[in-house]
């Protein structure tokens, strides 16, 4: 049995009793809680109930809403043997016919036997059908009162456990193959450097189970180690963004994570709130990653969560990727968020990050993401391969136990890493005293005169401009790789579509870009609220985004 099954089986048995250790789901309306020992024993019976369709190695695919139904369907695949691979969920504004397509070319390159359908997702059951695709009912295999597994089978360290979707601005789907032996390294790593104690620690998260941050951090990670976790959906989240610190108030949360626009939206609410509302004084970590931080939005959660005893040093800034299984590098935990305030110039034409007085009119700030976790190293390197010294700005590349042995493609097998063990992240950065700091994507980098601008300073700056919705600019190259590469600024407002106020705002956006990184871009789209093209995890898809500018 593998090391990270071992961990799981141990963790459910010592949570056997009543006041054991477990998993919260359905809060706040019709909360459901049952110890890991319960979760377990519910994962045998589901996976007896499967039989002869779950085998060693098999993929399996689930789509599902229900953290606690997850939770069971998960853990029973693996002690099964298999893999698990969480599909992308439709929304309301999803083309059920393109999402079935996409949906069986995944499966296809997965190769997976089955699908595990739950609610709210029964009436994609026809669309599955007519595509051939074969499937069960999670909700009615897991009442079943079936013959439980006798006990984990036997897999082997290297065997696949999950097949990370990845969210990338391509059409064509790619999932990260992830083994036992990542999923034990990542989480031994994550649990070190965040000072998890699975005895006292209490997680809360909304984060959804199809993507990396949800799924391994804050459901795996809480099964394998035996801490308490609270888990609601993201449509809970977003129909009432509060419910989140009230969920922490209620159940004196210690551990949470998001990415950094959940922060400024609840951030925001917060200011709103009425004394004594929330107490979030036992919050001791809050994750931030998943996306480039602004360090304005994770200071203004914390300074709105100060009236209600929200800790200034509990922000934990994190670097991860799926092909990481997860986490790459925390900050470290209660110092709080710590900037690196950097020249433009130095930064722009000379690739180098030299600090400036951090009050600075003119200045890069980029937040320190800490050091790499256990058994991982990060080195920055240039375009040759060569490795880099101290805040010099390169591509940054990451080694280790827990890095992904490869992808499966529509076009088959591909490998992650190269000769040496390195993986290339596709990030430009670079180390301070051992700390991560990210600049940007290599390939969303803005190429002009010279300078190396990158995108996430021109959203910031565009986002500052009243009327455009927080998180929703994209800044996107235009003429790529050319002499005359410019780059348009696309944007989300609710003025869309009033003549006279998308002018003035698309004025006032190209102000606000050229005074932030002395460059106007070349046009400045406004959207209705909804209209960016974005990734299922809620990423912007720059590539897609440009298609959204007319000729300019």
């Amino acid at each position: 049995m593998s090391r990270f099954l071992d961990t799981l089986v141990a963790s459910a048995r010592a949570n056997l009793g009543a006041d054991g250790r477990g998993l919260t789901t359905g809060d706040p309306d019709d909360p459901d809680r049952r110890t890991w020992g319960q979760v377990h024993a519910d994962a045998l019976r589901l996976a007896g109930a499967l039989g002869h369709d779950l085998r060693p190695g098999s993929a399996v695919a689930i789509l599902a809403a229900d953290p606690g139904l997850i939770a069971t369907a998960v853990q029973a695949v693996w002690l099964g043997g298999g893999s698990v691979t969480m599909l992308h969920q439709p929304t309301a504004r999803t083309d059920l016919a393109h999402w079935a397509e996409d949906t069986l070319r995944v499966l296809k390159m997965i190769e997976a036997r089955l699908v595990l359908l739950g609610p709210p997702f029964e009436q994609l059951a026809d669309v599955l059908e007519e595509n051939g695709i074969t499937y069960r009912d999670l909700a009615a295999l897991a009442a079943e009162d079936a013959e439980p597994l006798a006990g984990p089978l036997d897999v082997d360290e290297d065997a696949t456990a999950l097949l990370q979707l990845t969210s990338g601005s391509t059409a064509e789907p790619k999932a990260v193959r992830i083994t036992h032996r990542n999923l034990r390294s990542n989480i031994r790593g994550i649990v070190a450097a965040g000072s998890f104690d699975p005895a006292t620690d209490v997680s809360v998260s909304w984060l959804p189970l199809f993507h990396d941050m949800g799924m391994v951090g804050c459901l795996t990670v809480p099964m394998a180690v035996g801490m308490e976790a609270v888990k609601i959906t993201p449509a809970d989240f977003l129909a009432r963004p509060l419910v989140w610190p009230e969920l922490i108030s209620r159940h004196r949360a210690t551990v949470t994570a998001a990415p950094n626009f959940a922060y400024a939206i609840v951030g925001r609410r917060m200011q709103r709130a009425d004394d004594g509302q929330f107490d979030l004084s036992s919050l001791r970590f809050t994750l931030n990653g998943a996306e480039p931080i602004d360090p304005a939005a994770a200071r203004a959660f914390t300074d709105a969560g100060a009236r209600f005893g929200l800790r200034a040093d509990c922000m934990v800034c994190a670097f991860g990727m799926a092909e990481s299984t997860l986490a790459v590098s925390f900050a470290p935990v209660d110092r709080g968020m710590e900037v690196d305030a950097v020249d433009p110039d130095e930064l722009e034409q000379r690739r180098r990050a030299v600090p400036v007085a951090p009050g600075a009119a003119r200045a890069r700030r980029f937040v320190l993401l800490g050091r790499p976790l256990s058994g991982l190293e990060v080195e920055v390197v240039d375009d040759a391969g060569r490795p880099l010294g101290e805040r010099e700005v390169g591509v940054l590349r990451v080694r280790g136990e827990a890095v992904t042995p490869g992808y499966l493609t529509v076009d088959g097998p591909r490998a992650a890493r190269d000769a040496d063990g390195w993986l290339d992240t596709g990030d430009e950065g670079y180390l301070v005293d051992g700390q991560v700091v990210i600049c940007g994507r290599r390939k969303d980098v803005i190429i002009m005169g010279g300078r190396n601008i990158y995108p996430v300073d021109v959203e910031r700056a565009a986002c500052e401009v009243e009327g455009v919705r927080a998180g929703n600019a994209a800044a996107v190259r235009l003429d790529a790789g050319s002499r005359r590469e410019r780059f348009a600024v696309v944007l989300e407002s609710k003025l869309a579509g009033e003549a006279a106020a998308e002018k003035e705002l698309r004025r006032g956006v190209a102000a606000r870009v050229l005074d932030a990184v002395g460059v106007r871009p070349a046009a400045v789209v406004v959207l209705a609220p909804g209209s960016l093209p974005k990734t299922p995890s809620g990423k912007l898809k720059r590539t897609a985004a440009i298609r959204l500018v007319p000729e300019v």
